[in-house]
């Protein structure tokens, strides 16, 4: 699936990925490949994901995730 980080100034990352962990408002979540639509707002905490054997992690401060067939957009605070 595409993951694309994106703030207020720029595309921050686009990429292939195999799974995103976000930091809901009620706990962190799961998105993996054909997860269904969602929107959900973000709060402060770590944001992970996984590229092959490799695992990226960045604080945020919050924002919005969109998820549709296999794009998960990420809206930064």
């Amino acid at each position: 699936m595409t993951l694309k980080i994106i703030s207020a100034e720029q595309i921050e990352f686009e990429g292939e990925v195999d799974q995103v962990t976000l930091p809901g408002s009620l706990g962190s979540f799961q998105i993996l490949n054909n997860h269904a639509a969602i929107i959900s707002s973000l709060v402060a905490g770590t944001m992970s994901y996984l590229m092959g054997d490799k695992t990226e992690e960045r604080e945020i401060k919050g924002g919005i995730v969109d998820v549709k067939d296999n794009v998960v957009s990420v809206c930064l605070y």
